[in-house]
């Protein structure tokens, strides 16, 4: 029989999709909450009024979803396809396709286009004005060295982070070639990569328990300030267990950051003194995807398993929203010794 989970964990929201939760994102502009799923879906719910706004059904299992305005939105997944979807007037737009599924999409407002990355090795922008036709809205196809697994943008820089530990970093204003390729300093395979809101660096985590803090800035300086942490992870019986850190959000306002991973539990970070600030009680299942409210007042959890054991009974998929305390996410002052006197 499954627990209830902890009254701590926030709000539950209703209708959960009925299977793996594989993102969910907060609306820039209001309350709304995006969320894709292997159950087809792609679903819009108002957290404020707790209510599901509508949904879209895709040909398999959708991968990401992002906002477009409030109500509009795209998405990509197995079925190969890029669409755009419109929840006011439940209509759906094909932008073009992969050769592969697609496992991430992003909205750059900076150049009005969308970005996919896909498991054929290849990102690919498209301009949704022109959506009478693929030829017309796919801007370019780059070619990456594996398999994409995440992507990450600020401003018009795109961090693209592949299968083989690849991070090739772009400026969407010249897309003709990487501004740098890097390998991830981790040595597992890379689950999540997020760039920081000032559009310094970013944080990446692996399927090894450990979160990576890098720097865009190639001088010595900055290259300095580059650290990993362990995190997820637990002793049990005198071993390590360590699990995959699936999902980082960054607070829109401190900068400070959640991790969620496998063991289904929610940390809150300050990178910059390198201290937890906060653990959240335990979810019912892995955390599969987080994010923060644009104003940071509300933080959405996708408990969900994400089958890093394989094929076993798990907890139903459930999405919670929890109101964000000022105490879990503001960084802590530096305490520094009284001078004598």
């Amino acid at each position: 029989m499954s627990q209830p989970p902890p009254p701590s964990a926030g709000r539950e929201l209703a209708n959960p999709p009925s299977d793996g939760i594989s993102n969910l994102r907060f609306s820039n502009t209001s309350d709304h909450l995006l969320v894709s799923s292997w159950d087809k879906s792609v679903r819009l719910y108002d957290v404020s009024t707790n209510s599901l706004k509508g949904e879209f059904l895709h040909g398999g299992a959708v991968l990401d979803c992002c906002f477009h305005d409030d109500s509009s939105g795209f998405s990509v997944g197995s079925d190969n396809k890029v669409r755009r979807i419109v929840f006011n007037v439940g209509k759906e737009d094909v932008l073009g396709t992969h050769e592969k599924p697609v496992r991430c999409v992003e909205y750059s407002y900076a150049a009005g286009q969308v970005i996919t990355g896909s498991w054929d090795k290849t990102v690919k922008c498209w301009d949704p004005r022109g959506a009478s036709g693929p030829e017309r809205t796919q801007v370019g196809t780059y070619v990456q060295p594996e398999r994409v697994y995440s992507l990450s943008l600020v401003g018009n820089r795109l961090v693209v982070a592949t299968a083989g530990r690849h991070v090739n970093i772009y400026d969407l204003r010249n897309m003709s070639q990487p501004e740098q390729r890097r390998e991830s300093s981790l040595k597992y395979q890379t689950r999540c990569v997020r760039s920081y809101p000032n559009g310094t660096g970013y944080a990446l985590s692996s399927v090894e328990g450990r979160v990576a803090m890098e720097f865009f800035d190639l001088s010595e300086a900055a290259q300095a300030k580059k650290y990993a942490f362990k995190c997820h992870r637990k002793s049990e019986a005198g071993r390590d267990i360590v699990y995959p850190v699936n999902a980082i959000a960054f607070h829109p306002i401190y900068g400070t950051f959640a991790t969620g991973g496998c063991d289904g539990f929610v940390n809150i970070w300050d990178g910059n003194n390198k201290k937890r600030l906060y653990q959240y009680s335990k979810y019912p299942s892995s955390i599969a995807a987080l994010s923060f409210s644009r104003d940071g007042q509300l933080l959405a959890v996708a408990s969900s398993y994400t089958f890093e054991e394989g094929e076993k009974s798990h907890e139903p998929e459930a999405i919670f929203v929890r109101n964000v305390n000022e105490i879990e996410v503001k960084p802590k002052p530096k305490a520094y010794p009284t001078p004598a006197a």
